[in-house]
């Protein structure tokens, strides 16, 4: 499935798999979401249901995923649900915008198309999860709630930040940046100035710093170097398409 997904970046403890999935390679949505869109009837923009159904069922067989995803309904919060058993395949979509679990087999699923995905997985391969983490979210202490909500201590960990809207590309206003500079000065180096009160925002260095400000250690967060506005042809982006499709990032214990 390597023309569908991208692997992790990052040295994965053992038995812990983690992919994002392109926009092509699989699927068969039409345009403006050809092809591999896998949103939900929340966040798909208008893709027709069946046919999103029949691209997550295809994401299921050429990833060989041990069971079906559980999807979220994400709304930019900081809700984070504890899975222990597989998913009911066509099942209610919970409202929350991280998971996590400890349970071999069970796999967790992010939808994104700009908005970070992380995935966090303890060092001994105990615990997973993924979080979706947009400005609101970030800014909220969406992944300051996904590590409160494993057992594993941060100082265990590691995180991956999946594909997302880049610091050279993604432009923020007054609001944005206010917010994350109210609640960390230093912050303020994650911005450059564009025009009056706007400036380019580094999103997975924000994330980074709320990481290691919870106890990670700063080399044991990997990624944040794909960016999902400047690459029309791997990723979906909201941002620059308006009406889009949405990539996933899953993860999971293998069993």
């Amino acid at each position: 499935m390597s023309d569908a997904v991208i692997r992790a970046g990052w040295p994965g403890p053992p038995g812990v798999r983690a992919f994002t999935t392109l926009r092509h390679g699989a699927g068969f949505s039409q345009a403006p979401f050809d092809s591999f869109n896998l949103g939900n009837r929340y966040a798909a923009d208008g893709d027709d249901p069946a046919t999103v159904a029949r691209n997550r069922a295809q994401l299921v067989d050429l990833a060989a995923l041990p069971s079906a995803p559980h999807w979220l309904r994400q709304v930019h919060g900081t809700d984070v649900l504890q899975f222990d058993a597989p998913a009911v395949e066509e099942g209610e979509e919970p409202t929350a915008d991280a998971a996590v679990t400890r349970t071999p087999g069970v796999v967790l699923a992010i939808l994104t198309a700009d908005c970070l995905p992380v995935v966090f997985a303890a060092k001994d391969g105990s615990e997973v999860a993924a979080a979706h983490a947009g400005w609101p979210g970030l800014s909220k202490g969406m992944l300051e709630a996904t590590l409160a909500a494993m057992r594993t201590p941060a100082a265990a960990l590691m995180a991956w930040i999946g594909p997302a809207a880049g610091p050279q590309r993604y432009e923020v206003g007054k609001d944005v940046f206010d917010v994350f500079v109210a609640h960390d000065a230093d912050a303020a180096a994650c911005f450059v100035p564009t025009r009056p009160d706007h400036w380019l925002a580094d999103l997975p260095a924000l994330a980074r710093r709320r990481l290691v400000a919870c106890g990670m250690a700063s080399a044991d967060v990997h990624g944040g170097d794909l960016c999902t506005i400047s690459e029309p042809a791997r990723f979906f982006s909201h941002r620059r398409d308006g009406r889009s499709g949405r990539i996933a990032t899953l993860a999971w214990i293998q069993p």
